[in-house]
């Protein structure tokens, strides 16, 4: 095969170096020469209109001389003949007629000599300048065609050289074809790629009805002390998969629970954190279990649609945690309000107008004011629809968000301080057995916050008051926007507790502000949050 393709890029090179290339040359030189033709033939035809120009203009002035003439004769026949006139009145009536025949003469002279220069013109024009300029064009399109069939012989040439060449390739093509031997293959590829996966035994019987402590049989499915039936990711084995599984899947669903914050990272002894994570490496459970759950379970709703830095911001603002995606579409909610304030105003101010014209006419025509009012009512439509919009995405953030004030949230602290057992619990509430995250409805419904402007001005004023500290557990690079970076180890102040989705909201200093895992951090609540 790699034999055939190389003769056909010897007929490619071949043919680029010793047809296209001398073709495309030849083609410009043969544009430039039809171009010229082309002009010749353009040159002659204004020449011969030029000419048909002249002599229309001759003849229209032989014309007039011969009647100024006539006229002129009419008159000194008319005065000849009347006895009351002059002598000297009748001789400059003829010397008048003398003088308009004698222009007449002349035109005729010159109206005659080009009309027989027109017609030679004409002649010269149909018999020999656009025969030559048409026999030009055929002769070089006879010339191309010529060269045309000079290429396809040279072509011609280059494949024959091949043919031999090619014709024992395809020789050996269909003798390796029929050397094919599939049984081997199939071998081959069986000792590549086989599993080693070993089905498990018969299932033993238990007797209930004996009291006896009941013992699973080793050979069962469901065996966790067997590590054969069991996944081993990581290290240089050979994970062992159940079949028709796709690999990523399975990986997915053993290792990774779906949850919108990040997991923390593997820790020595978890359970020593009060509010610690679970440890990402997992408790084993049965396979059955897992390949049952695998079949069974539905996709989790994230609390987090997506947080990539750099990307494009969502119209709804769904990368944004609960709380800075409520203000930003209160904000906008806020913007869109004004814009159609100002747009009824302006309707207001061209309906004003538009009486005024139809009360006084002369001021203005009130038919001119008819498109301009269209277009603003077509605008207030598109935001007030646009503005529906933000509002219906606001409600439902603000359903999801507890039914409480801003400063009612901020000294609450108090409470959560003389609670730390339901602080504590938060996050194992927030965890299903297997470790996913599973984000809870509220029991009370869809409750709307309701959110003034004076919160929202109060916010801008004075930043929130600390309601706790609280210290890292472990490393987070926060890359996302509304988040923030912490090193393990450090303190922090602790301005906002977790919502339930699990996000706490820190501070480093007065300037740098954001949202932290709240598996990643240990928080210690501030008793006296409210008086300070």
């Amino acid at each position: 095969m790699n034999d055939y393709a190389g003769q056909h890029e010897v007929i490619s090179e071949n043919m680029t170096s010793n047809i296209t290339v001398e073709l495309a040359r030849y083609v410009q030189e043969l544009k430039q020469e039809r171009k010229s033709y082309f002009h010749d033939g353009r040159k002659a035809q204004q020449h011969i209109e030029i000419c048909w120009k002249q002599l229309e203009s001759s003849k229209r002035r032989f014309e007039r001389d011969c009647k100024e003439a006539d006229r002129a004769q009419q008159y000194f026949e008319k005065m000849d003949a009347d006895i009351n006139v002059t002598k000297a009145d009748v001789e400059k009536a003829r010397q008048q007629a003398q003088v308009r025949h004698q222009m007449a003469e002349d035109s005729k002279a010159d109206y005659s000599s080009i009309l027989q220069k027109f017609n030679h013109e004409q002649h010269e024009y149909y018999h020999t300048h656009i025969p030559n300029i048409f026999q030009k064009i055929q002769e070089m399109e006879e010339r191309r065609i010529v060269r045309i069939g000079e290429s396809m012989k040279t072509y011609a040439e280059v494949d024959r050289q091949v043919i031999p060449i090619i014709g024992k390739c395809l020789d050996e093509i269909v003798k390796a074809a029929e050397s094919i031997d599939q049984k081997n293959d199939s071998q081959l590829v069986i000792e590549a790629y086989k599993s080693g996966f070993e089905p498990p035994g018969d299932i033993e019987f238990e007797d209930y009805t004996q009291p006896m402590k009941r013992t699973v049989s080793d050979n069962s499915l469901s065996n966790s002390r067997e590590g054969k039936s069991e996944l081993k990711f990581g290290g240089k084995s050979k994970g062992k998969l159940w079949p028709f599984i796709k690999k990523n899947k399975l990986m997915s669903l053993l290792t990774s629970p779906h949850q919108p914050p990040p997991p923390p990272p593997a820790s020595a002894s978890p359970s020593a954190v009060p509010n610690g994570p679970q440890s990402p490496k997992q408790q084993k459970e049965p396979l059955s279990h897992r390949f049952n759950e695998f079949m069974t379970s539905k996709p989790k709703m994230h609390c987090f649609r997506s947080l990539k830095r750099g990307g494009a911001t969502p119209e709804d603002f769904s990368n944004l945690p609960p709380e800075q995606r409520r203000k930003k579409l209160q904000q906008k909610v806020d913007e869109l309000n004004k814009e159609i304030q100002k747009e009824m105003d302006q309707r207001d101010a061209i309906t004003k107008m538009k009486d005024v014209y139809l009360k006084n006419p002369q001021m203005g025509d009130p038919a001119s004011l008819d498109h301009k009012l269209a277009e603003v009512s077509q605008n207030i439509e598109k935001l007030r629809l646009e503005a529906q919009k933000f509002e219906a995405w606001l409600a439902e953030v603000e359903g999801r968000l507890p039914a409480r004030s801003e400063q009612g949230r901020r000294q609450s602290g108090m409470f959560d301080a003389q609670n730390p057992a339901t602080v504590n619990s938060c996050a194992q509430d927030r965890e299903s057995p297997d470790g996913s995250y599973t984000e809870e409805q509220s029991q009370e419904g869809e409750v709307k916050v309701l959110a003034t402007d004076f919160d929202d001005e109060f916010d801008e004023e004075e930043p929130l008051p600390a309601i706790g500290t609280c210290k890292a557990l472990y490393t987070f690079e926060g890359q996302n926007e509304g988040t923030v970076s912490v090193v393990e180890g450090e303190t922090l102040y602790v301005i906002e507790e977790d919502k339930g989705d699990g996000w706490t909201r820190i501070r480093r200093n007065e300037d740098e502000e954001g949202y932290v895992p709240t598996s990643y951090v240990e928080v210690y609540l501030d008793k006296n949050a409210k008086d300070s």
